[in-house]
């Protein structure tokens, strides 16, 4: 017999408690970027109580399966998860950036797949879920690698200063980057990227969730400059932890400004 949270052979995430919970809260956490009742430290709890320490692939596996079974959370999940293994895998980047920690589950799934001497940059919103991010790479023992930041691109300037000032990004120095923060901000911190240059030809750019909360803006642009500055595929797939609800990963390879 099918688990309840399932008809058909299809995950159906309103079945489950955790789901309506996150629903109630979206209004909060559209503003605060947690739920607000606990699953962010309850997730990192988890993981540092029962994922093997040092091992980056158990960790993985245990926060999916306290994503299945105990909290619907909004990391890329398994299914998306791995379409961004395979777009790493691909562009071999030394230097990455993810706009949108969240509690470090996408940086624990690129750590594994990037090269030994590659090196993340994480930016996240919010001071509580990077402190999360950070205590579950600890425990997966990858921190070494990876770069937790609390800010944003569009608050005018100082992150980008740092990434630029402390951390090394420059000309042409950005190898691959990973959108899943707020929806609203993927076109103009795109943009922010190219103005400040970082980009090179072949660098990739893989964006979460263009569907499903969707970001029009941002798929209309890179369907806009298809073939001039962007050359994109569009993974079709499912939104996290079910196999209901639609979503899209947009895949984007940069081709260089446009002479056109």
């Amino acid at each position: 017999m099918g688990r309840l949270t399932e008809i058909g052979g299809k995950r159906m995430p309103f079945l489950r408690w955790s789901f309506l919970r996150f629903m109630l809260g979206m209004p909060r956490f559209l503003k605060t970027w947690q739920v607000g009742d606990g699953r962010e430290d309850a997730l990192a709890r988890h993981v540092t109580e029962h994922a093997k320490p040092g091992d980056v692939g158990d960790a993985i596996r245990i926060i999916d399966n306290f994503c299945y079974g105990q909290s619907f959370m909004v990391n890329i999940g398994d299914e998306k998860g791995a379409l961004l293994d395979a777009a790493i895998e691909r562009c071999r980047p030394r230097q990455l950036l993810e706009l949108g920690g969240y509690c470090g589950y996408s940086a624990l799934r690129t750590v594994r797949v990037m090269p030994d001497d590659a090196h993340l940059y994480s930016i996240e919103f919010l001071s509580a879920n990077a402190e999360i991010a950070q205590r579950i790479l600890q425990h997966a023992g990858v921190a070494d690698r990876v770069t937790v930041l609390v800010g944003s691109l569009g608050d005018g300037g100082p992150t980008a200063d740092a990434l630029e000032r402390a951390h090394g990004f420059g000309a042409g120095t950005l190898d691959f980057a990973f959108l899943d923060h707020d929806k609203n901000a993927y076109l103009p911190d795109l943009q922010l990227i190219e103005s400040h240059g970082w980009l090179h030809p072949g660098s990739v750019v893989v964006a979460d969730n263009v569907r499903i909360p969707g970001a029009p803006k941002y798929w209309t642009y890179l369907r806009e400059q298809e073939g001039r500055t962007w050359r994109t595929i569009e993974h079709r797939t499912h939104a996290e932890y079910q196999t209901l609800i639609k979503d899209v990963v947009l895949e984007s390879d940069y081709l260089g400004q446009s002479t056109g």
